[in-house]
């Protein structure tokens, strides 16, 4: 049985981004990856997640996590319901600590035990279903969503995006200008 749709797995080494590729094939139906945070809000409005399992140090040298909390943030702020398992070499209680009061749904030391990063992910991805059936959406957030997941999609190519959603240019137009986009 999947345990998630989808996963979005976000670290600068490639072997990690293939360690969790491999650990977590069994359970979610996707996983996509990333080599750094550049560019999140477009990946995100372009595909959805319902887990994204981000490393915390992307420069060399660097143990802070600084990077990770930041990518928390950003990613939050594109989609509060989506679940964040923030993930690094160099933890401690105080780092953890931080990132689940900033609002990640877990932590996860690596290395890891596959086992745990499964269970991991499939909590989060429980969570972040749980968060968007409790959200009522309504005709203009859903509007708003498809627009901006078009013109993502479409490199904010007008043309493209409105024979994607079935409108004119003009209507599309419309719709931004109502919608500040």
């Amino acid at each position: 049985m999947k345990q998630a749709s989808a996963v979005l797995v976000i670290d600068d080494d490639p072997d990690v981004l293939l360690a969790a590729r491999l650990a977590l094939t069994g359970g979610v139906e996707r996983v996509d990856t990333e080599s750094s945070v550049d560019g999140l809000d477009r990946r995100l409005a372009a595909a959805s997640y319902e887990v994204a399992l981000v490393d915390m140090n992307f420069v060399a040298g660097c143990r802070d996590g600084q990077q990770g909390l930041d990518a928390l943030g950003s990613i939050l702020q594109i989609d509060p319901t989506l679940s964040v398992v923030l993930m690094t070499a160099y933890g401690g209680v105080t780092l953890a600590v931080e990132a689940l009061k900033r609002g990640a749904a877990d932590f996860v030391l690596k290395p890891w035990r596959n086992d745990k990063l499964v269970a991991a992910v499939g909590a989060a991805a429980g969570l972040t279903r749980g968060r968007r059936n409790a959200q009522p959406l309504e005709l203009d957030a859903l509007e708003r969503q498809a627009i901006e997941r078009a013109l993502a999609r479409h490199e904010r190519n007008i043309t493209l995006a409105a024979a994607a959603l079935g409108l004119s240019r003009a209507a599309l137009y419309r719709r931004m200008a109502k919608h500040g986009l």
